[in-house]
């Protein structure tokens, strides 16, 4: 697995707490896949915060470009600058 930055995890857990972030939004972005980015969070988040966001993101149409098809890819949250 990839070496990233404190503030570079940070904004990839920013980015996957995101409904609207697709994971391949986060690829473009770090060159992660989703099976990379569910090891980043299973290893970061306590267990039952894993489960509650594997849970709400597991076939959310939102979190997969392809399922989704939305032409504009988001890459930025209110919050970063």
């Amino acid at each position: 697995m990839k070496e990233f930055t404190e503030k570079q995890l940070d904004r990839i857990i920013e980015m996957a707490w995101e409904d609207r972030t697709s994971f391949e939004a986060i690829k473009i972005q770090f060159d992660i896949n989703q099976d990379e980015v569910i090891k980043i969070m299973r290893s970061t988040l306590k267990n039952k915060s894993f489960r509650i966001w594997r849970k709400r993101t597991k076939g959310r149409k939102t979190k997969h470009r392809k399922i989704n098809d939305i032409s504009p890819m988001r890459f930025r949250s209110k919050n970063q600058k």
